[in-house]
């Protein structure tokens, strides 16, 4: 499956995997890969507002990416919620939902060797201080690796 998502682009393989969850009878993962291609439709449909800054722009694979790193955040931000308050059944079951938007994000994302390199180059030209720094590794890795990690790699790099 995993060699599948680079021929394909999320979209497809959203629809693709949909279609096997439906014949796998896996009630949890066809309606979080509905919910997920449900809100790249809707980002869709929101560029055909004329009042929308990115009217008329197309659909792009770093689109669909932010769209599936905001319904993981949302996930986790429930998740934590969700345990502060005792619901653990529910948490469980927003946990199982990151757990299966998590491969397609993944296989976008930076290796934490490959952040930790671009780290320790940008150290390397602009000197150890985390201020300077940061900024300009959040640049380098937006889209492409989880801020949280980027930023704590930092800390632990100049310090």
């Amino acid at each position: 499956m995993a060699e599948a998502r680079q021929e394909f682009s999320i979209e497809q393989q959203l629809r693709k995997d949909i279609q096997e969850a439906q014949r796998a009878k896996e009630q949890q993962r066809l309606d979080t890969l509905r919910m997920v291609l449900g809100a790249i439709h809707n980002l869709e449909v929101a560029r055909t507002d004329r009042k929308s800054p990115d009217f008329g722009k197309e659909l792009t694979e770093a689109d669909c990416f932010k769209v599936l790193e905001q319904e993981v955040k949302k996930r986790s931000q429930a998740i934590e919620m969700y345990r502060k308050a005792k619901r653990d059944e529910l948490a469980d079951k927003e946990q199982r939902e990151v757990e299966i938007l998590q491969p397609y994000i993944a296989s976008a994302y930076m290796s934490e060797a490959e952040v930790r390199a671009l780290i320790a180059d940008l150290i390397a030209q602009h000197g150890k201080e985390f201020k300077a720094v940061m900024p300009l590794a959040s640049k380098a890795t937006r889209g492409k690796a989880d801020g949280k990690v980027v930023s704590q790699l930092v800390r632990e790099l100049t310090q």
